[in-house]
């Protein structure tokens, strides 16, 4: 039954419990309810459990398929985003529509580290409960963009090992090969990668590696 919970999750997707829709929230508390019945009830069989996540979870994944395909499909399952702030102005009447206060509101501005409702060009309640906010152009933090500097490409930095383990495909995307990591490592003093609990490469070719903290202690003593 845990298995089956566990999968039921992961065909739901990897987001969190915030970011969910309230229909998938609902879908969520369900499987979990249902996965009790078996495990505490006396008269309840595996199977009793068992059939009723399954349908729940190809009723879900259907709902989502729908709502991928069909723009009005999605907005009936999933609703519309509501802007509860234009300009520096509350919208009461979108407030009330999604029964929003104003401490509501405030609390959320507050926890963005936002004093002034008149520094915000738009709040946005998402359809999964959250507030995006905007701020007016002249209150957002400044960038390298405004000032007019050019900045070099950031890609995403590789995991190359983790705990001992190298992900040698992460050194094909970095279009480096197993020879090059062994030769890094014995340059630096530490020529077998299972010594190594965390290494990464960045796309300006930086390499960064953290030895396990037993086999740093080991070579003290040696």
């Amino acid at each position: 039954m845990y298995l089956l919970v566990v999968a039921s999750m992961r065909i739901m997707g990897k987001r969190q419990i915030g970011e969910l829709q309230p229909f998938e929230f609902a879908v969520t508390i369900m499987i979990s309810e249902l996965a009790v019945f078996p495990i505490s009830g006396k008269d309840s069989s595996l199977f009793d459990g068992i059939l009723p996540i399954v349908i729940l979870v190809v009723c879900q994944f259907l709902i989502s398929l729908i709502s991928v395909k069909s723009i009005k499909a999605r907005e009936i399952i999933c609703g519309r985003p509501i802007i509860l702030i234009s300009n520096g102005v509350f919208l009461e009447r979108n407030m009330r529509k999604e029964l929003y206060t104003v401490n509501d509101l405030l609390e959320q501005l507050r926890i963005a580290n936002i004093q002034n409702v008149s520094d915000v060009e738009h709040a946005v309640l998402e359809t999964n409960g959250q507030l995006s906010l905007v701020l007016k152009s002249q209150k957002r933090a400044l960038t390298p963009s405004d000032m007019g500097i050019e900045t070099e490409y950031e890609g995403l930095t590789l995991d190359i090992i983790i705990d001992g383990v190298v992900h040698h495909e992460n050194l094909e995307l970095a279009k480096v090969d197993i020879t090059w990591l062994l030769n890094e490592l014995k340059e630096k003093g530490w020529p077998n990668p299972k010594d190594i609990f965390y290494a990464s490469l960045d796309t300006q070719g930086n390499f960064y590696f953290q030895p396990k903290l037993k086999a740093a202690k080991n070579r003290v003593v040696d």
